[in-house]
């Protein structure tokens, strides 16, 4: 079977990894703004470097430099997008995944007018996107949340913020859904949990009670606030549609014994949760009760189950990068990998970074998720962040990275071949961007080079990879020839 006429092919990428010009045209500081590149850290113990403090996050702020925190600068995609939609177009993306930088359009999230120089930016990014026939595909949040929210009241633990999100995404489908038709709410919104401050706007110092209670009284705001704007959407624009996103981090029990199925079991059930309340339409009971002998009560307010119910998602997209272990087995060896540590498969090779490389996991995934809700899926996120070596004459030969996705397309092909129904693929990121987890650049996952150091430094200059050209034949095949 080969994949439908209508599949999508392109990239993904993030505003606050790309954009840059974090003070320009009225935007407003975000958590992304305090994220510090720490250059005497190994690569495999990279978490997301966040200030966590307010007296930390006051000092980052009074400071100006963009060389330590590097997306303040990004790439500079702020100015050069045409240039980079340019290349996107020759490789024949057919969707672009972006994001709208919530304090682009509202500087600390609760102004009542959006900002005009903000939505001008969006305006012309998605009319340039649509001149050159590439679908926008937009995520609403994506690791940005106000700073200054963050501040005031910890963001989405204060079920205030619903409303504030409203109304920021009743003014992006006012002003961009004659561009947009395809919308995701959160960027792998399960991440809260992991990382509070960059999904969640959390400021762990400032929380009253359990950190993990406050994690999952936010994630309900975000559930609901999801469910609303699924809503609006509808009554506004009803031939689009909305999805969710869920961080797909399958875990394999590292042995047949009972104990490791079981252990890996329940750590699935709660990988579901996201799914299950955005796809599904409410919490599942046996995740409440697990969530409940952790002392975690969801915060329900009359109306919210009703809300859930009946304003699910269209669709589930994905991010997919790696696959775990479980063991009970206190002295099994572990690896990290997307802001997670798990038990290390020994079956797996691994990146510089820990991260695990399994292609078959993808198919797996897929079919699981497929089997579950019976809604399309669409990959909004997969790539291989790897160091790229120019070589004299200004090329980048990266046969490893066309080997990763050589391995993913053909698992990704045989999940549609059982029936699996998919939307598209967009690879992370196209361009070589600044890591969410690292905030490096040498972590590179595009098929574009990006001319600049982990400091800053280097002219900007955008250069083709060999994957470039492998990735525009894939494209132009349908995905029929793999090389």
């Amino acid at each position: 079977m080969a994949l439908s006429d209508s599949f999508l092919w392109g990239g993904a990428l993030a505003a606050n990894q790309a954009e840059g010009a974090w003070r320009e045209g009225g935007r407003g500081p975000a958590v992304s703004d305090i994220a510090r590149y720490r250059p005497n850290v190994d690569p495999r113990e990279y978490a997301i470097h966040h200030a966590h403090t307010v007296e930390s996050i006051t000092a980052a702020m009074a400071d100006d430099d963009e060389t330590y925190y590097p997306k303040r600068r990004g790439i500079d995609f702020y100015h050069r997008y045409p240039e980079d939609l340019a290349l996107f177009a020759e490789m024949g993306f057919t969707v672009l995944r972006v994001s709208i930088a919530w304090t682009r359009l509202y500087p600390t999230g609760e102004e009542t007018e959006p900002n005009e120089e903000g939505i001008a930016f969006y305006e012309g990014l998605f009319t340039e996107m649509r001149r050159l026939g590439i679908e926008p595909l937009v995520t609403l949040s994506h690791y940005d949340p106000p700073l200054a929210l963050a501040l005031k009241n910890n963001c989405w633990v204060d079920r205030g913020t619903i409303a504030l999100f409203e109304r920021f995404a009743r003014t992006c489908f006012e002003r961009f859904g004659h561009l947009v038709k395809l919308w995701l709410s959160f960027n792998e919104i399960d991440g809260i949990v992991r990382h509070p401050l960059t999904s969640g706007g959390i400021i762990e110092e400032t929380v009253e009670g359990s950190i993990l209670q406050a994690c999952y009284t936010a994630l309900h705001h975000q559930f609901v606030a999801s469910a609303s704007v699924t809503r609006m959407l509808r009554e506004m624009w009803p031939e689009s549609q909305m999805g969710c996103m869920l961080t797909m981090l399958k875990t394999y029990p590292l042995t047949c014994h009972p104990d490791d199925i079981a252990a890996t079991q329940a750590k699935d059930r709660l990988l579901y949760l996201c799914t299950d309340v955005q796809a599904g339409g409410a919490y599942p009971r046996l995740a409440l009760n697990a969530l409940a002998r952790q002392g975690v009560e969801i915060p329900f307010a009359e109306g919210d189950a009703e809300l859930l119910r009946e304003h699910p998602v269209d669709f589930i997209s994905l991010s997919y990068y790696m696959t775990l272990a479980e063991s009970v087995d206190p002295d099994a060896e572990r690896t990290p990998g997307n802001t997670v540590l798990g038990v290390k498969n020994p079956y797996l090779e691994s990146s510089e970074w820990g991260w695990q490389i399994d292609p078959v996991g993808l198919r797996i995934s897929l079919i699981d998720l497929y089997d579950r809700y019976g809604k399309p899926l669409f990959i909004v996120e997969n790539g291989l962040g790897m160091r790229d070596e120019l070589t004299a004459d200004g090329r980048i030969h990266d046969p490893y990275r066309i080997d990763y996705f050589r391995a993913h397309f053909r698992e990704m092909i045989r999940a549609v071949d059982e029936g699996v129904e998919l939307m598209g693929y967009t690879s992370w990121a196209p361009i070589d961007i600044i890591s969410a987890s690292s905030s490096q650049i040498s972590k590179r996952y595009g098929f574009i080079h990006v001319d600049l150091d982990d400091l800053g430094q280097g002219s900007g200059e955008r250069r083709r990879k060999d994957s470039f050209w492998w990735y525009q034949r894939v494209i132009a095949t349908n995905g029929a020839d793999l090389g």
